[in-house]
């Protein structure tokens, strides 16, 4: 990994791991102060051993996450709704989506792609009625 930074958290690793080197520390002690179990202190010694500071970092760090939405999705989704699903909400349009389009998402997930642009729901609920009152008779004890 060329160019590599390690967060706050990976440096103090790495500065406990060079005192177990030289020899300041045992693996155990060191595996309390940096938080994890024994057998994960002797894992990450092995591992910057082997390795160099490198170890200490994320294997994923640097790659986009598996669960990312494409940007081909998200830019068909703002088009649909520039379009033919203009005047739906999001929950319907979620449905709309996967219903007629076959874009299967969340009603969160449009919610925040669209939100991102710029395009709120376009209608808004009504708060309930508090209740019918029934007109009143003009005099008192009619009603009896």
């Amino acid at each position: 990994m060329r160019g590599l930074t390690l967060s706050p958290k990976e440096q103090a690793r790495l500065q406990v791991l060079n005192q177990v080197l030289e020899g300041r520390l045992r693996v155990q002690e060191a595996a309390r102060l940096m938080d994890v179990s024994e057998r994960h202190g002797w894992r990450l010694l092995a591992a910057y051993g082997k390795e160099g500071a490198a170890a200490l970092a994320h294997g994923n760090r640097g790659r986009p996450p598996v669960q990312t939405i494409p940007q081909a999705i998200k830019e068909r989704v703002r088009e649909l709704v520039g379009g033919i699903y203009g005047e739906v909400n999001h929950c319907h349009l979620s449905e709309l989506l996967a219903e007629r389009e076959g874009i299967v998402l969340s009603r969160a997930t449009v919610r925040r792609i669209l939100v991102a642009v710029g395009l709120r729901s376009p209608r808004r609920r009504r708060p309930p009625r508090h209740r019918c009152r029934r007109e009143r008779y003009p005099q008192e004890g009619m009603l009896l």
